[in-house]
């Protein structure tokens, strides 16, 4: 309960904190480092699709099985 009497006693105290906090915190925005493990990296990605319409999904799996580990 302190803190509320101590801000009913200093208003503009409060007030000029709440405006310092607004700043600071503005500012921190745009003066934080970067953060650099969350960077882009060029990783090379081989997407194959298969379709074969009337193929089973065992027979699927088997075709694609002994083609791509062959």
């Amino acid at each position: 309960m302190w803190i509320v009497r101590v801000a009913l006693k200093r208003p503009y105290t409060f007030v000029v904190l709440a405006i310092l906090i607004l700043i600071l915190g503005t500012l921190s925005i745009f003066f934080a480092p970067q953060q650099t493990s969350f960077q882009t990296s060029n990783i090379p990605v081989v997407s194959i699709i298969w379709n074969y319409t009337g193929l089973s999904p065992t027979e699927m799996s088997n075709r694609i099985i002994t083609l791509q580990e062959a």
